[in-house]
């Protein structure tokens, strides 16, 4: 389960920040997931909270936002969203897409107490 580690990504993270800001306890996480990165939600808020046990963000409340998949389509010039890797361009029925967008977790906001 690459939640665990993702999760403890975002945890060195948040720890680190809180380090630097003087933050004794976060209260709030808000994250980013894009729709393309293969990681579940309800699994990285299970290995979140595991993860988070003991330190700055332990009890933390974890907000999740899915940014949709991006890609830019090669046979019609088109930026499009797309749900899945390996799916056609919705406007043109082409294949050959690059990848722009929605593939990544980002730390987007923490709120301390």
């Amino acid at each position: 389960m690459h939640e665990m580690t993702l999760a403890e990504s975002v945890v060195q993270i948040i720890e680190t920040t809180a380090l630097h800001e003087n933050i004794s306890r976060v209260v709030v996480v808000r994250l980013a997931l894009g729709a393309l990165s293969h990681a579940d939600p309800d699994a990285l808020r299970f290995a979140f909270d595991a993860a988070a046990a003991g330190g700055v963000a332990k009890g933390a409340r974890l907000e999740i936002s899915r940014a949709e998949g991006r890609a830019k389509c090669h046979d019609c010039s088109q930026e499009v969203a797309i749900d899945q890797l390996g799916a056609p361009c919705p406007d043109c029925g082409g294949y050959d897409l690059d990848l722009t967008g929605g593939d990544a977790l980002r730390v987007v906001e923490m709120e301390g107490a």
